[in-house]
């Protein structure tokens, strides 16, 4: 199914050769704390737009078709792996494709088409061709009853079969007829597909972003995560990174086990992640710890949504939901957490139609991409350091402490941030382990810290 919308953002093409994407030595806006708004810039949305259309499931075209429109903003390496491969106790599954599919009334009116909406064919259906009773043709409908406007979306990846989906309201209007129905799809062996960027730090140690790229026309989950997965990867490009950082966008549940399976000897190297799904919806921020509960992402997210002033929720880990549970499943146990604004299953709109293009909000998704920047900029910035003055407290007035100057505006520094950084900075504490004690704003902390380096107070130490 082709799609001609005409958008008036147009993306900067980014032609790169490989996955690997080299920072040159100079800093950007995002990490030095000065932050480039990006609700003014309906790209988030537009790149919604662009993949709306496509019919993406676990395998197959239109999977590849998706990443061909993410890559005129990221340089996405495409990973194919052939069906039949074992994967820890699971197995690639065969490549799922589908051109057309209808059902036709004894008259030849269509009346479902999968032109009109992919939500229509079940997910992973085989071909059909053949007339059917009402009696018999109902065997194979889904609907949501409770929702009698709206389509469901459902799949059947491991099990062979066909189905179509319609909304309530449409199956109790059917009448007593002989149907035709038809599905063009293949499943034969093939590949899984995914994509995979590594952009590279001054570290090997790795920050990992995965979404989930399988959904067919459902915008929050989870066109929502990979918009903003997107832009959060162009964002890093000119950065002066201190950590690497890994952006998967892969299949639900198969596509993390492929990768796990296929990394399994270098996934140590992940020292933070999140799961980035359903960004999109006008609900507040919702963060997943980690299956270790305490590790040091579920503490930055939790100190960045803290002083945010917007309401936030988090929740312990569970071992239900997206990628996040293979991540953290025992063998792993990577500090791993689901970033989310409504949890999926939470929001009427989840698995429907109606999860669509007017679902989506162009400001929630800046404010979702918004607050992962302020928590990339405290990985990046969350450092030891070692008061080089421990015996009482130095005289801050004459090192001009009290009031830095810069550009002829008098800039002022919280002056307790600075008596909590001098008192715990004694090469064990982190600028987040001094934020979260004195319940201060982490960006305070390290303006602080960056006032006492610069007067020669203070050394990093890590």
């Amino acid at each position: 199914m082709e799609y001609d919308g005409i958008h008036q953002f147009i993306p900067t093409p980014i032609n790169m050769k490989h996955m690997i994407v080299k920072n040159p030595d100079k800093r950007v806006k995002a990490i030095s704390g000065i932050r480039i708004n990006p609700g003014k810039d309906e790209s988030l949305y537009n790149l919604v737009e662009d993949l709306y259309p496509i019919c993406r499931s676990i395998t197959g075209d239109g999977v590849r078709k998706s990443i061909q429109i993410i890559k005129k903003w990221i340089p996405l390496q495409v990973r194919e792996i052939p069906t039949g491969t074992e994967i820890f106790d699971w197995t690639v599954p065969k490549e799922w494709n589908i051109k057309d599919a209808w059902i036709k009334n004894s008259n030849g009116e269509k009346i479902i088409d999968f032109s009109r909406s992919n939500l229509h064919v079940v997910n992973y259906s085989i071909p059909v061709d053949k007339e059917v009773s009402l009696e018999e043709l109902k065997q194979h409908l889904y609907t949501l009853p409770d929702q009698p406007d709206l389509i469901p979306y459902i799949k059947s990846y491991f099990k062979e079969q066909w189905g179509f989906c319609l909304s309530h309201n449409q199956l109790t209007s059917l009448k007593e007829d002989r149907y035709h129905v038809y599905i063009d799809s293949t499943l034969k062996e093939g590949s899984m597909t995914y994509g995979e960027l590594l952009i590279e730090g001054k570290s090997t140690d790795e920050v990992l972003i995965s979404t989930h790229i399988c959904h067919p026309s459902l915008c929050n989950d989870n066109l929502s995560g990979i918009s903003v997965a997107a832009h959060l990867a162009q964002s890093l490009f000119d950065e002066e990174l201190r950590y690497s950082y890994r952006f998967l966008f892969i299949p639900a549940t198969i596509g993390s086990i492929a990768w796990l399976a296929q990394n399994e000897d270098t996934v140590g190297s992940i020292k933070y992640g999140l799961v980035l799904s359903c960004v999109g919806d006008s609900g507040n921020i919702t963060y997943k710890k980690s299956r270790q509960g305490t590790a040091e992402i579920d503490r930055i997210v939790e100190q960045v949504l803290g002083h945010s002033h917007d309401k936030y929720e988090i929740r312990e880990f569970l071992p239900f939901g997206y990628d996040e549970r293979q991540f953290c499943s025992p063998a792993f146990d990577l500090p791993v957490g689901c970033f989310m604004r409504t949890p999926f299953g939470e929001f009427p709109e989840y698995h429907t139609s109606a999860d669509n293009l007017d679902f989506v909000k162009p400001e929630a998704l800046a404010d979702s991409l918004s607050k992962l920047t302020d928590i990339i900029y405290v990985i990046e910035n969350n450092r030891k350091y070692l008061n080089l003055n421990p015996k009482c407290e130095p005289n801050l007035g004459k090192r001009g402490l009290y009031r830095l100057t810069s550009d002829n505006k008098k800039i002022e520094i919280n002056q307790l941030a600075i008596l909590w950084v001098l008192n715990l900075s004694d090469g064990k504490n982190t600028l987040l382990d001094i934020s979260e004690r004195s319940d201060m704003n982490f960006n305070t902390i390290k303006q602080a810290a960056d006032a006492l380096e610069s007067v020669q107070l203070l050394e990093r130490m890590s």
